[in-house]
Parts: C-alpha cells; sequence; structure tokens
C-alpha cells in the first residue's frame, strides 16, 4: 500500500510540475507601426545625376543617390508640393506635385 501511495504522490507532483513550467512562458504579441507618410524617389538615367541635390518646398533634402527607387525615399507630409533637382548651376527637374496618405511616387531624371 505504501507503494501505491507514493507511487500516486509522484505522479501528482510530476504532473503539477508540468502545468507550472507550461505556464512560465507569457503570451506575446507581435505590434508593428506602418509609416504612411508619403514618398519620393528617383530613377535615374544618366549616372552624373547621382550628385544632384534634391530641393523640396525650398529645403535641400541631400542628393538624389541618397534617395534611389528600391532603396530609400524622402517621406513627406501628404499634400502639395514642389520639387527641384539641381546639378551644378542647371535646374535638371522641376515639379509642382501632390501626394496623399500612403503614396509613393518615382521620378524619372535623365
Amino acid at each position: 500500500m505504501k507503494t501505491y501511495l507514493s507511487t500516486g504522490l509522484l505522479v501528482a507532483v510530476l504532473s503539477n510540475a508540468v502545468m507550472v513550467t507550461g505556464c512560465v512562458q507569457m503570451p506575446t504579441e507581435k505590434q508593428g507601426l506602418a509609416d504612411l507618410r508619403p514618398g519620393i524617389a528617383f530613377n535615374i538615367g544618366d549616372p552624373k545625376l547621382v550628385t544632384a541635390r534634391v530641393v523640396v518646398d525650398g529645403l535641400d533634402l541631400g542628393t538624389v543617390g541618397d534617395y534611389l527607387d528600391g532603396k530609400a525615399t524622402v517621406r513627406l507630409l501628404n499634400g502639395t508640393h514642389f520639387l527641384r533637382v539641381i546639378s551644378g548651376a542647371d535646374i535638371v527637374h522641376e515639379e509642382k506635385f501632390y501626394l496623399a496618405d500612403g503614396v509613393n511616387r518615382s521620378f524619372i531624371l535623365n
């Protein structure tokens, strides 16, 4: 009879241990934040245009090479903007455009 009680006690202790270790890991939830700001990027035909300056609404944002299509985008607020691409003393591209939330636009520069 002692053997039966000690086996039953062992089974109870082991089953409680399994239940406790099964509850150790807390439930997790993966969260992410989507960036819905519109953006612009550039496709270039002439490799010299990589160093051309990007000016949006009068603000110099860097070079065209910083924002090549498929690699990086300039994130902007939704609305109407004025883009000017300047290479040296020449204006390569000038355009007024509108962007809505979540829209990405590519400009082709030759």
